[in-house]
């Protein structure tokens, strides 16, 4: 069985788990009502996407 000869050091370590942090959310403004949202997702304050209306707006 294959054992490692020296400890790791912490510096190998976290150069190892670089990229294992989870990644910063993107959000832009909403052309229709200037809230923030996801991009590519369906506002949650107007219910608008891509320019139209796809739902009512829960008020």
């Amino acid at each position: 069985m294959a054992v490692p000869k020296r400890k790791t050091s912490p510096s190998k370590r976290g150069m190892r788990r670089s990229h294992d942090s989870l990644k910063v959310e993107a959000y832009q403004e909403c052309p229709n009502c200037g809230e923030l949202k996801r991009p590519h997702n369906l506002c949650d304050a107007c219910g608008h996407y891509n320019g139209r209306e796809v739902i009512a707006a829960a008020d």
